[in-house]
């Protein structure tokens, strides 16, 4: 029988451990892969508050270390399913806490693309805010058609020397707002139409190849390419305890508290507006601080 189990170890779910081993409560974390989440991908990070510059792999261990320095335990099963009274089933235990804390983010939606994975983090991001930075005065792509990917335009407009925004339809299904700045900006260049299949380079990206619905192909060079085609959150298995909208993310109230008393969600699984490393430790903390003050009612 644990305090608290928490389902995830990336920051959302480290940051929460990290508080309530810091008021003496029991934690389990489960993971189904490995500790860190997304973050572990970005090699560097400098828009962390008071941190110059951090791989994320470097982050997440620290992170992961001072969790492991309390007496947290990790352990690495995949969950299956979470009952209302706290039960928490994975593919080897069966597990009981007084409070469950739902971690487990949401993975970016992939091109799918032979040379994706190598280039990752060696000038192809998923996330525009946390890599636009290192672009300064070059040439970039960001392929999308929804809000996020007329956002991240926007602001690498403001970063990078041109951008290419490509989607693959014959307009945008974001906000009117948004379409409007993007036509408005001189060194964007919207391709509609068209889809990226081929990806290049020797260390690092240097080319793209886009195709046209006719079949017609055509090579850009670009030393950044930014996906915002979506995210895949991974809250299928606790469908029966939460609510979730038609995108797949975990609706929840007063920030952390989903429909199910003693069962939160935190980080990038629930509703929210902005998803980044620093709103994701937020979470975790706001969830084990609400979590404190209610048991700290229950032992009343």
């Amino acid at each position: 029988m644990e305090d608290v189990i928490i389902v995830g170890a990336g920051p959302a779910g480290l940051t929460c451990a990290l508080y309530l081993l810091r008021a003496n409560k029991k934690v389990r974390i489960l993971e189904a892969k490995n500790y860190g989440g997304q973050i572990v991908n970005a090699s560097k990070v400098e828009n962390y508050p008071g941190i110059v510059r951090i791989s994320g792999y470097d982050f997440a261990t620290n992170l992961y270390q001072q969790v492991l320095n309390l007496g947290g335990k990790i352990t690495y099963e995949t969950v299956v399913k979470v009952l209302g009274d706290k039960t928490v089933i994975t593919n080897n235990n069966t597990y009981h806490g007084d409070f469950v804390v739902l971690a487990t983010g949401a993975c970016n939606r992939k091109l799918g693309l032979p040379l994706e994975s190598k280039f990752l983090g060696k000038g192809l991001s998923y996330c525009a805010t946390c890599d636009g930075n290192f672009y300064q005065n070059k040439v970039v792509a960001v392929i999308g058609g929804g809000n996020t990917a007329l956002e991240d335009a926007l602001y690498l407009s403001l970063i990078a020397r041109k951008v290419y925004l490509i989607h693959r339809r014959d307009s945008f299904r974001g906000e009117e707002k948004y379409i409007k700045e993007v036509e408005a900006q001189d060194n964007i260049e919207i391709i509609y139409n068209a889809n990226v299949v081929a990806l290049a380079g020797e260390e690092q990206l240097e080319q793209i190849t886009i195709q046209d619905n006719l079949g017609k192909q055509k090579e850009l060079e670009v030393q950044g390419l930014f996906i915002a085609i979506g995210q895949v959150p991974q809250n299928e298995v606790f469908n029966n305890i939460v609510d979730i909208n038609e995108y797949g993310y975990i609706i929840t109230h007063d920030e952390v508290y989903t429909k199910t008393e003693g069962i939160y969600a935190v980080g990038d699984n629930r509703v929210k507006s902005l998803r980044q490393l620093t709103t994701a430790v937020s979470d975790g903390s706001i969830a084990a601080t609400e979590i404190i003050k209610n048991m700290a009612k229950k032992s009343k």
